[in-house]
């Protein structure tokens, strides 16, 4: 229980400030999240994981973002234009917003965040999403001019990404690269302290340009690997929430009348990505073997206890354009065949990782660990931590020579729409270190498809493209496709306000504590 007593000093000696330095008559609003693993960052720029996104929402905004049911809507900015040619948006901010540090949040501001995300010698994890922009330009202090390279139909839901958010001018000059480390937003908390391992937390800020927000006092973020730790901190009362819930602890959460227990709708898929320019997995026929190998029903039951269903195509229903083309069945004997016919009668050895190391995560390995070797593929599992993730697989440089084999991941697509579902994860040129198409996967028809929807706004048309993109994607196999999570978390009978989104992430801008 090393977190639980780490972050225990925190609060209790953030409880003695507060008692001694406010009004009596103010209770002191705490709230205290558990989550599951450790934080990347809190450069949401510089992010490739919902988790870090999630929680810079403490300090961070953008120009547009979603609700709780992943609905669009402004945020910093109040309205745009869009030129009749798709290429020029101008935007027109909010005014009176400031950063904590005081700077104001104008025209300038959005310029210095997008040109530094759009400069390639930054290096930034999400420089790869916002390429497009060409350039942004000050109108005046109150409107923002961004010009793109070419149309791309869902600018918008791109720009209420996590990711997109406004850091202050002043900070990013003062700190540099070391502004992860000194978040300044615009947000409802300002920053306190970040304790990589310990927590990350958040004090309400006093001139939040939301009349009545935040409503409590701080917020403090505790990352707890152990499924059963965080399950013991909502029974004692030490989290006031926690995600993801321990699916085999559902039911004990579920009948503790202090706690309330969510099982919210999701966009978030798990699959098994491939390395398809190494053999075995350059085969169709091998891949194809190893999702008839794979029991999804049983994995859902064993791994997710029932919170969870088999995946149906490359995009979780939900997701704009979806086009539902499975489950892939369960057939191990095909499975050998197929394993036969490609020249591995008697299997292979192979290397199996997972992005997670928290124990679901292990779970899932495991079984399909045992589900494998039935069909004679013997995997060697490893769940990886958050550097080796990062260094082993999202950072490699040379396709050629990329250490992975098969990769447990997952994905929700952040912006509502089928692009950020398909082209991060399948386009040809966005393998490690651009984007996140694990399985090095290239096929000419679903490039040109890609690219051909982001061109039109035409709803039947990218209808037709982005079906055609996910039969491709389906036959040709280039994951495993397992299944869809359902997003099971706990929050304190006395919290309010707290979500987690169809896509993970987190909806918490009324936040409160009875």
């Amino acid at each position: 229980m090393f977190f639980c007593k780490t972050w225990k000093k925190v609060i209790i000696a953030a409880t003695m400030v507060v008692a001694l330095c406010a009004p009596q008559a103010h209770a002191s609003k705490d709230v205290v999240l558990a989550i599951a693993s450790t934080l990347t960052t809190t450069d949401p720029w510089d992010a490739n994981d919902t988790l870090s996104h999630a929680c810079a929402k403490t300090f961070y905004e953008g120009l547009f973002g979603f609700n709780e049911k992943l609905e669009l809507r402004p945020v910093l900015a109040e309205s745009y234009d869009v030129s009749p040619d798709g290429l020029v948006y101008t935007f027109h901010l909010r005014k009176g917003v400031k950063f904590h540090d005081g700077t104001d949040f104008n025209a300038e501001a959005v310029k210095v965040n997008f040109d530094r995300v759009t400069n390639p010698e930054n290096k930034l994890k999400r420089y790869s999403l916002y390429s497009n922009i060409a350039k942004t330009e000050v109108v005046d202090d109150l409107t923002a001019k961004v010009t793109l390279k070419t149309p791309f139909s869902p600018f918008i839901n791109q720009l209420a990404h996590p990711s997109a958010v406004m850091i202050s001018p002043t900070a990013l000059k003062k700190y540099g690269k070391d502004i992860m480390f000194h978040p300044v937003g615009t947000g409802p908390y300002k920053f306190v302290e970040w304790k990589q391992t310990d927590y990350l937390k958040g004090a309400k800020n006093e001139n939040y340009w939301r009349p009545g927000l935040p409503k409590i006092d701080t917020i403090t973020w505790v990352p707890v690997v152990d499924n059963n730790a965080r399950s013991a901190m909502m029974r004692t009362g030490e989290a006031h929430f926690t995600f993801p819930v321990p699916y085999e602890q559902a039911a004990v959460l579920e009948k503790d009348e202090h706690l309330k227990l969510v099982a919210a709708p999701s966009i978030v898929t798990r699959y098994l990505n491939m390395n398809m320019l190494q053999k075995p997995f350059d085969d169709l026929r091998v891949r194809q073997a190893i999702n008839y190998a794979i029991n999804k029903e049983a994995l859902a039951k064993v791994a997710f206890s029932g919170y969870a269903f088999p995946s149906e195509g490359p995009l979780p229903q939900g997701v704009d354009y979806a086009v539902k083309l499975g489950p892939w069945p369960y057939n191990p004997k095909k499975a050998k065949e197929l394993l036969a016919e490609a020249g591995y009668p008697n299997g292979f050895e192979t290397t199996l990782w997972s992005a997670y190391n928290h124990t679901t995560g292990q779970k899932v390995i495991q079984f399909i660990q045992q589900q494998l070797a039935q069909v004679g593929i013997k995997a060697q599992v490893q769940a990886l931590e958050a550097g080796q993730r990062v260094e082993k697989v999202e950072s490699h440089q040379d396709a050629a020579t990329a250490p992975v084999r098969l990769y447990y991941t997952g994905w929700s697509s952040s912006t509502g729409e089928a692009d950020w579902g398909l082209r991060p994860l399948f386009a040809g040129d966005k393998t490690p270190p651009s984007m996140y198409n694990i399985s090095y996967y290239k096929n000419p028809t679903v490039d040109a498809d890609i690219m051909k929807a982001l061109g039109t706004t035409d709803r039947a048309e990218k209808t037709k493209l982005y079906t055609e993109v996910q039969e491709e994607i389906w036959k040709d196999a280039p994951w495993a496709f397992l299944v869809t999570e359902k997003l099971l978390y706990a929050t304190s009978k006395k919290l309010t306000g707290m979500y987690v989104m169809p896509d993970a992430n987190y909806f918490f801008e009324e936040i409160d504590l009875q």
